[in-house]
C-alpha cells in the first residue's frame, strides 16, 4: 500500500467525494458532509444513520453514532458499500 492510499483525507467543501450520493433507485442515500460528518436516508426514513467517516485514497471508513463500522470504496466514480452501488449525485 502506498503511503498515499494510508494518508486520511480531512475532507473538505472541494473534495471529489463530498456531497450526495445515491443508489440507482434512490432508496438510499449518503450525504457526506464536509465536516467529516454522514447522514444516510433510506426510503421515506431520513437520517437514518448518522456518524462520522474518513477517507483514505480510495477507501472510506465509516463509525456510526450507534457504535458498528462500515466501509466502502470509490471505484471509477462509484460508491460500493454493503453490497450497494452509490452514484454521485450532480
Amino acid at each position: 500500500m502506498s503511503i498515499e492510499q494510508n494518508t486520511v483525507t480531512r475532507p473538505s467543501e472541494n473534495h471529489p467525494y463530498v456531497g450526495m450520493w445515491i443508489t440507482g433507485d434512490g432508496h438510499v442515500r449518503h450525504h457526506l458532509l464536509a465536516n467529516g460528518r454522514y447522514d444516510e436516508a433510506r426510503g421515506k426514513r431520513e437520517s437514518a444513520y448518522q456518524g462520522r467517516y474518513e477517507v483514505r485514497g480510495n477507501h472510506i471508513d465509516y463509525w456510526d453514532d450507534t457504535g458498528f463500522t462500515a466501509d466502502g470504496t470509490f471505484i471509477d466514480g462509484v460508491l460500493h458499500h454493503g453490497g450497494m452501488i452509490l452514484y454521485r449525485q450532480k
